[in-house]
């Protein structure tokens, strides 16, 4: 039994013996009947549909405000755009470039970023050592290290992936190193009583409690690796969606940096649910709204 379930089990209290007549779910103490919770699948139901209405909804705004007259390609103009480049290739190949410098970069990023960031929690000495440098490239927005990045690491993949990596990395850190320190030391003073060594302790309590720090920080640093990859892909790129739309601004090709701006979107937004769904797995104990 761990940590969490012993304490759980000394407070636990009997459950109310139902009598005919009475129920305990729907009426409250005062007698009053309590409204009737909605079930897990109606809430996903309702979500998508007011995603769907959301989505429509913004595509008619954008439709207006390009017949309004304003200099914006309408949605069917970026959707024939689409089609070309898909067509062709170009789009597809754009999209296989930026994808894969950005998962390298955002995984090389978290898997540096969530040890370090325990070892900043759990140890004293080294977030001593550690976090004025991690606070000092904070303030330096990783695009500004684009220049030194080219001069030290050349004009290939490495500095356009090593700049995507430190976006990911500075905001994963800071988020696990919080998860840590804000562990309920109860839970730890209660495990070294009943014997348990760092190993079992860090395991069984500060991992777990950790757990949806570390994947907000993912969320966030997965965030930054796509708003760094068009600046990154500046640098002497061939091919890829930031390079694409860079060289369609040349051209004031409004629909071709369209269709690069939604092809961003909509691949973060992708993975960012892939992400809010192992959150939701491995942090079922939480309770949510």
């Amino acid at each position: 039994m761990s940590v969490l379930d012993k304490q759980g089990a000394g407070r636990r209290n009997p459950v109310p013996e139902k009598t005919p007549g009475t129920s305990a779910d729907s009426d409250g103490a005062d007698g009053s009947r309590s409204a009737p919770r909605r079930s897990p699948s109606g809430r996903r139901w309702r979500s998508a549909a007011l995603n769907a209405v959301s989505v429509a909804l913004g595509i008619a705004i954008w439709w207006t405000l390009a017949s309004a007259g304003f200099k914006l390609p309408t949605p069917p103009e970026v959707v024939s755009r689409a089609g070309t480049l898909i067509d062709n290739g170009t789009l597809g190949k754009d999209v296989v470039a930026s994808l894969t410098r950005v998962l390298i970069g955002f995984a090389l990023g978290t898997a540096v970023a969530v040890p370090v960031g325990f070892l900043m929690g759990w140890y004293g000495v080294l977030r001593s050592l550690i976090e004025p440098w991690i606070q000092f490239f904070r303030t330096i927005p990783p695009l500004a290290i684009i220049p030194l990045a080219v001069v030290v690491m050349g004009i290939d993949e490495t500095p356009k992936i090593f700049v995507i990596f430190l976006a990911a990395f500075l905001a994963c850190v800071i988020s696990t190193f919080q998860g840590v320190v804000d562990v309920d030391r109860t839970l730890i003073n209660a495990a070294r009583v009943l014997g348990a060594r760092d190993a079992v302790i860090f395991a069984r309590v500060v991992v777990p409690a950790s757990t949806p720090f570390i994947l907000v920080g993912m969320r966030v640093g997965l965030g930054s690796a796509w708003a760094t990859l068009v600046a990154a892909e500046l640098v002497a790129a061939q091919q890829g969606l930031g390079y694409r739309m860079q060289n369609a601004e040349l051209y004031y090709d409004l629909p071709t940096i369209f269709v690069g701006l939604i092809s961003i979107g909509i691949l973060g937004l992708l993975m960012d649910r892939i992400l809010l769904l192992a959150e939701r797995k491995l942090t079922g104990w939480q309770e949510r709204r």
